[in-house]
């Protein structure tokens, strides 16, 4: 089987929006994959927030890597934070389509070329389908103040510091006898009476427990 998500349409007739379309139909694939099938995504999560549209497009990336199934998955996007997913799991390979600057010109070569692309050509694209330049002007002036005040200690550096998904053991599981140790200490205090020295001692305590 050959599955696709491609495309942005509503669905007025049933009250469904752009968004609310796409993530049905990716539903219906993610819930009927197989190993022998095709999935072809492209641009999901781009209905939503920036942040809303990132976790869906990361978390719908690391499921079909991880499920049982193993489908081949091509899978397009331009939330390049989405580049780190290669360096945290071990079948994903990031590709990009070339492209060559010439002048203020962007020339698109339509090769694909091994790597994650670092950024979109939102603007140019904007220019080559005819916008007015004082609107392109003040584009790109938005644009480099956004760049400037978040920068990549914002969205990309919290991407970066993403934790892997919850399927490792974590530190009660990996020491229950520890994990009971602090139930029990804990089930045995009295929050009511219980003075903030006494409450320093006793997170002291569990602190020692852990190490």
């Amino acid at each position: 089987k050959i599955f696709t998500r491609v495309g942005a349409s509503d669905n007025l007739s049933a009250g469904e929006s752009t968004f609310m379309v796409e993530m049905n139909e990716t539903a219906s694939i993610i819930n009927n994959v197989s190993s022998r099938c095709l999935i072809l995504l492209d641009e999901i999560g781009r209905g939503t927030s920036t942040y809303d549209g990132i976790s869906i497009a990361w978390s719908i990336a690391e499921h079909l890597h991880n499920a049982a199934e193993q489908p081949k998955t091509f899978f397009a996007t331009h939330y390049h934070e989405l580049n780190e997913l290669e360096a945290r799991l071990p079948r994903v390979r990031n590709f990009h389509v070339t492209n060559k600057e010439v002048g203020n010109k962007i020339i698109f070569l339509r090769k694909l070329a091994p790597g994650g692309s670092t950024h979109s050509f939102g603007i140019h694209v904007a220019k080559m389908a005819g916008m007015p330049p004082s609107l392109l002007n003040r584009a790109n002036e938005i644009l480099k103040s956004l760049e400037e005040k978040h920068g990549d200690s914002s969205l990309a550096q919290n991407v970066k510091n993403l934790s892997a998904p919850k399927l490792q053991l974590s530190i009660f599981d990996a020491h229950s006898q520890t994990f009971d140790d602090i139930r029990k200490m804990l089930e045995g205090i009295d929050i009511n009476r219980l003075t903030p020295v006494e409450a320093l001692l006793k997170l002291n305590e569990i602190k020692g427990l852990l190490k």
